[in-house]
């Protein structure tokens, strides 16, 4: 089964097995230039995208339920088969849509996503598997309806004959939402045909697509990217979703590696038009995905739903990267940079959050008890509350570093502040004892809006990076609801 829970060892011991790529050589600058362009997932060539309301969420289902027409379902196709890579949330309660899409991100090739908000589509049983099921076939139809409405009035062309031969399992499905309540089909068989004839390649429609699948949270969150392979303009663009229940810890969808670790209520999407074989794809997606959205934290709760699915066409023209060569560097380096940017968006847009912490952990005897050290102190709810006051509070750090699995020596432990990015670190614990450093410089640090945490065992050489957000009042107030209020009541 794709989410079944294993122990926490196959995650260190594949991360260990993780490529470890090469120096960048004299043909390969380290500082190659990725420039940042426009149109998220329809920047690369061959994507077209669209979104449309069809009221899937009804009054009562919980919060968004009285936001009126937000569009709730979307779709990303492209205009021929392209690589497919996935990872999914490893929660052993996994909602149908990841049940029915981490199989098929399994394949080497795909055709598109559908994707809607405003419902989970999880603890539904065999009628929920039945309605992702159906969702990818009638993208799928849609999408092939849609070549022969068109194919008299266009001059045919490869990527135009090559719509008709899409298939339901050709298409990978996504939800989010709320929990347990049945999929409103026939709202959504309508939604998928009124929305396949609007696909477009656009900055509009992208960004349609990014609000669409938007559930809490309060901006989009996209980003697109161009940079040379073969001297070929190459692009890879995403977006994502997510403010609460955020804690990712992906597994990649061949089921060689489900991962322990807490998950996220996030969707990811990324395109790009790379030439790139799927095995290939696979590896730096799972390589992307561990320095990035596996990375971060809200909450520290665990979803049903959560996804990253990548599609690669090739149209960019170059020579198709192969798994083990050095122009998958430049790729890896690009695509790290789009799941890092995108995964900082869902921190920074946490539920209720006011500031974006940095946390590094240094000196740990191994990689994971570095882990384990940067997840304690991230997901300390006394932590997280004195970073909303921006009360230096070293103290909580320590406790829960203390109840970590890392080795932790209290007489040689370092603990520091720095303004985002900075070097100086202005140490409040250093060696087993409190500094003097006045509490009003450590404040002056830890009452900004982004500020970096400095944790150093001594224990050893491995490091862990982390990034957080602060937990705050209006968590509370988004999460709590209240039983006479449908209204209120979360996802």
């Amino acid at each position: 089964m794709e989410c079944a829970w294993r122990e926490r060892q196959a995650l260190h011991a594949r991360a260990r097995a993780l490529p470890r790529f090469p120096r960048a050589s004299s043909t390969m600058n380290a500082n190659a230039n990725f420039k940042t362009i426009s149109d998220s997932i329809c920047a690369p060539r061959g994507f077209k995208a669209a979104a449309v309301f069809c009221d899937i969420k009804k009054l009562g289902t919980g919060k968004g339920s009285e936001k009126g027409p937000k569009r709730d379902l979307a779709l990303i196709v492209s205009d021929v088969p392209a690589a497919v890579a996935g990872m999914f949330t490893t929660n052993q309660v996994c909602a149908a849509p990841v049940k029915v899409s981490a199989k098929r991100a399994r394949k080497k090739l795909a055709r598109a996503i559908v994707v809607n908000s405003g419902n989970a589509n999880a603890c539904t049983g065999r009628q929920g598997i039945a309605d992702a099921q159906q969702m990818a076939r009638l993208t799928a139809a849609s999408v092939a309806a849609l070549y022969e409405r068109r194919k008299n009035s266009i001059r045919p062309t490869v990527i135009d004959r090559r719509y008709r031969r899409i298939t339901g399992d050709d298409v990978l499905v996504c939800s989010t939402g709320r929990i347990g309540v049945p999929m409103p089909m026939k709202n959504v068989g309508r939604g998928i045909r009124e929305c396949a004839p609007l696909l477009a390649r656009s900055t509009t429609n992208a960004r349609q697509v990014a609000e669409a699948i938007m559930t809490t949270d309060t901006r989009r969150k996209e980003i697109a990217v161009e940079f040379k392979i073969d001297n070929r303009a190459v692009r890879i663009g995403g977006i994502c979703k997510g403010a609460g229940m955020i804690e990712p810890g992906m597994a990649v969808a061949t089921g060689l590696w489900p991962v322990g670790t807490k998950h996220a209520t996030m969707l990811a999407f990324i395109t790009s038009d790379a030439g790139i074989e799927s095995n290939a794809l696979k590896r730096a997606l799972e390589v992307a995905v561990a320095q990035s959205f596996n990375r971060i934290t809200v909450d520290g709760d665990m979803s049903t739903n959560d996804s990253v699915i990548m599609l690669a066409n090739g149209l960019a023209g170059n020579s198709r990267i192969e798994s083990r060569e050095s122009r998958v560097e430049i790729f890896q380096r690009a695509l790290n940079l789009v799941t890092l940017e995108l995964a900082k968006m869902i921190v920074r847009d946490g539920e209720g959050a006011t500031r974006f912490i940095t946390l590094h952990v240094h000196g740990a005897r191994n990689a994971r008890e570095a882990e384990a050290a940067a997840r304690a102190i991230a997901n300390s709810t006394l932590v997280k509350t004195s970073w909303c006051g921006g009360d230096p509070n070293w103290g909580r750090i320590l406790c829960a570093l203390g109840y970590s699995t890392a080795k932790v020596e209290e007489s040689i432990v370092d603990v520091g502040y720095s303004h985002a990015g900075e070097r100086e670190i202005a140490f409040a614990f250093r060696r087993g004892r409190p500094t003097n450093v006045a509490l009003n410089t450590l404040a002056k640090i830890t009452s900004t809006p982004q500020f970096d945490l400095h944790i150093d065992l001594h224990a050893g050489a491995q490091d862990f990076v982390m990034y957080a957000s602060d937990l705050t009042e209006d968590y509370v107030a988004l999460n709590k609801g209240h039983v006479n209020d449908p209204r209120s009541l979360g996802g």
